[in-house]
């Protein structure tokens, strides 16, 4: 019987590559904040470029900044809640204000950390990080988007924010071949476009395009794992085809994801685009992240109904 092959999550995606190309590369370096990401990890010869500085998040950027200065190559490991709130004076003035390149691993995005509460939650990470010149935003919804992204951002000269999960998500259809700044094309339909950002928003597009289609409504589904540089050619192709425009996300609506396509297709085209993410308040409750997203609406069911809704006029 052939053994069942565990589906990893993008931060242990992350973690495997790092661990990989450490030993390899001289200039790089990572700094970790205590997040037991790389408990076990055996770098090698290369255990000198690996430091845990603690629970010290502002410092952590500061002291890659630095780094990066001087030649490095710093990867940053804390959870996405802290990098973009306690950290973020240091991200914007020490790194992306001297385009520094950075990448800031930040984990447990959204409300993959459910079970801790509100202030372990990141959901207006997007609309801080996007905000700040310079800096590259890269959502992966699976484990082979991340392993591909993860690899094409060494390349970038500037800083990067690689928004990672906790938990490991089912993987995608396959698709185009992913390329960092170029939304994937899941699906083609001339009725709707659905664009989402996130493991468990493109899956629920996927699945409300299936729902659709069986009423006869046929769906564009597009994966945008790039947040910045948003592919406003793709979607505006998409956009000026079916007329309107539904935007998934696992975030606050204001400021994330649907706000930087409705920002991006009002200068464009004359579409509608509806917003689907969380609601402008604090997630009251603890739970797990399947359970948080369907209690805020962001469920393929939903998805559906917002595009019978619109389609209806």
């Amino acid at each position: 019987m052939t053994a069942a092959v565990k589906v990893l999550s993008s931060r242990e995606v992350y973690r495997d590559i790092v661990a990989e190309l450490l030993p390899r590369d001289e200039r790089m370096i990572c700094l970790d904040t205590d997040t037991g990401l790389f408990s076990g990890v055996d770098f090698g010869a290369a255990s000198n470029r690996y430091v845990n500085i603690g629970i010290a998040e502002h410092t952590l950027m500061g002291a890659a900044a630095g780094l990066a200065k001087e030649g490095r190559l710093p990867f940053v490991n804390t959870m996405a809640a802290f990098a973009c709130s306690r950290a973020v004076e240091a991200v914007k003035i020490d790194i992306a204000y001297n385009n520094l390149p950075v990448r800031i691993a930040a984990t447990h995005s959204g409300v993959s950390a459910g079970h801790l509460g509100p202030t372990h939650h990141a959901l207006e990470d997007l609309a801080v990080m996007r905000t700040l010149p310079n800096m590259t935003v890269i959502v992966p919804a699976d484990a082979a988007t991340t392993d591909s992204l993860v690899r094409q951002a060494l390349a970038l000269p500037g800083p990067v924010y690689l928004r990672l999960g906790r938990n490991a998500t089912p993987d995608l259809p396959a698709g185009p071949p992913v390329k960092l700044g170029q939304a994937q094309v899941l699906r083609q339909g001339t009725d709707i476009t659905i664009a989402a950002c996130g493991s468990y928003p493109v899956l629920a597009a996927i699945e409300a395009a299936e729902l659709l289609e069986a009423q006869g409504i046929e769906a564009t589904v597009l994966h945008v794992h790039t947040v910045k540089p948003l592919d406003t050619a793709t979607l505006a192709a998409a956009a000026g085809f079916t007329g309107t425009v539904i935007t998934v996300e696992e975030h606050w609506r204001t400021g994330g994801f649907g706000a930087a396509v409705a920002e991006a297709l009002t200068e464009l085209l004359p579409v509608r685009v509806h917003r689907l993410g969380l609601p402008d308040r604090f997630v009251g409750v603890s739970g797990s992240q399947s359970y948080l997203l369907g209690r805020a609406g962001v469920t393929a069911a939903a998805i559906a109904e917002r595009a019978k809704t619109s389609l209806r006029g």
